[in-house]
């Protein structure tokens, strides 16, 4: 893996590298997708059928789409039940985070007449899109739901591709199923995003999709925002690990390459103030490599967008840190939980030599939906928020507008809203 001593333009130019992963920099497939988006919007149902047939080989129609609980009972007798255990264990760790996100409707009244408050609402339908063929990702579903149900959506859908053969993954069906998923659909790609933004005969339109995807995905979910609500545009995975000479080179070998594996479009990325780290974590990745499953997959992410920075001091690495805005960042430091109050953006921050990143992935509990490709500076990860709506209330008695109504006329009169003026004014026209 390749060493850089860490400046002004290797800094610039790794920035400039990572953000051509971006699913804005894939323009070329825009067409394409909004072309199936128009298909469904029209066809609907039809089209749905027939895009599944075309991409994924499986006969679908109205009669087979949904999921029935034969099929998810057939998944529960497939699935090892140690695996059901495991995710049964993290699902009460990931709902214990997230009620504690949880928001609360108030209202504020004073003696004059006054009452100002928030009313907090559940979103009523929401989709959420699970990837399928190679990719197989219960965790995820687990990430996307909890959250949603904590916030007390009301209904709960997801879409996922099923297989030549029609089924779903049994994991997939499984996780579904004990995360509290209300229906499930049989399909896939822009088709489905499509299908969840619009509806179909069969496919209810919803309030917001969530989950992640391939570039169609992406990019339709980019395309039907503002028809509905979405919860980002996910770019491939990333992982910045902060380390001085007191870290294991071996330890942060194996995380960095947890997440090259994901894709070849990953990054991974050591920022270290030791020369000798870099130099040892470098040779521990080559033997990893080697007898990794996903190895041509790893190699060809670490060529791409794999680097270890050695920088000058702490600080020059904190900064380069925060200029990165990691999705996944790492900190194994003499001190992890001083520099954690110096990163201002990250999706989510693992802090010490046993935190390592698959923990947030699969178990601890906070959300693995982060932000991606620099957003972790404006972007938070996937939480109860995302799923609820708040409205403001406003109440005045005539007492507590009459004490200011003349305030309101002047500004409004100020803007040329005289309509706004008269709204104020005409409740006390006669004094």
């Amino acid at each position: 893996m390749r060493i850089l001593q860490l400046d002004k333009e290797t800094k610039s130019n790794i920035l400039e590298d990572l953000l051509k992963r971006s699913p804005n920099s894939y323009s070329e497939y825009e067409d394409r997708v909004a072309a199936i988006i128009a298909e469904v919007r029209k066809n609907k149902d039809a089209a749905i059928f027939s895009y599944t047939r075309q991409f994924d080989g499986a006969d679908i129609s109205a009669d087979n789409l949904v999921v029935t609980e034969d099929e998810i009972k057939e998944a529960y007798d497939t699935v090892d039940p140690t695996l059901l255990a495991v995710i049964r264990k993290a699902l009460v760790n990931i709902r214990e985070y997230h009620e504690k996100q949880r928001q609360y409707s108030w209202f504020d009244s004073k003696e004059n007449g006054i009452i100002l408050g928030q009313k907090v609402t559940p979103l009523q339908r929401v989709g959420v899109y699970v990837p399928g063929g190679k990719a197989v990702y219960p965790s995820s579903v687990l990430m996307n739901v909890v959250p949603a149900k904590v916030a007390g959506v009301s209904e709960i859908i997801m879409t996922t591709p099923p297989g030549k053969d029609g089924k779903i993954c049994a994991s997939t069906l499984v996780a579904a199923t004990e995360a509290g998923v209300d229906r499930i659909y049989k399909v896939g790609g822009a088709q489905a995003i499509a299908a969840l933004a619009f509806g179909t005969e069969s496919v209810p339109k919803v309030d917001k999709i969530v989950g992640p995807g391939n570039i169609y995905v992406a990019l339709a979910k980019k395309a039907v925002f503002g028809h509905v609500s979405i919860d980002s545009i996910a770019g491939p995975s990333e992982i910045l690990v902060l380390a001085d000479e007191t870290a294991n080179p071996r330890y942060v070998a194996a995380d960095l390459l947890s997440q090259a594996e994901h894709d070849e479009m990953a990054s991974a990325i050591l920022v270290t103030t030791s020369r000798t780290l870099a130099e040892q974590v470098s040779k521990e990745i080559d033997q990893f490599v080697a007898v990794l499953s996903r190895k041509e997959i790893i190699q060809k992410s670490l060529d791409h967008y794999g680097y270890i920075l050695v920088a000058e001091n702490e600080e020059e690495a904190i900064e380069t840190a925060n200029d990165i805005a990691s999705e996944h960042l790492e900190i194994v430091m003499r001190d992890p939980f001083t520099v954690m109050t110096k990163i201002r953006n990250a999706g989510a921050i693992f802090l010490g030599t046993y935190s390592s990143e698959p923990l947030g992935d699969y178990f601890a509990g906070p959300n693995h939906v982060l932000p991606t490709n620099g957003t972790a500076k404006f972007f938070s990860a996937l939480s109860v928020d995302d799923f609820i709506k708040k409205s403001s209330i406003i109440s005045y008695s005539r007492e507590a507008l009459e004490s200011i109504y003349k305030d309101i006329v002047q500004f409004a009169e100020c803007e040329q809203l005289t309509a706004h003026a008269n709204s104020i004014r005409v409740r006390f026209e006669d004094q």
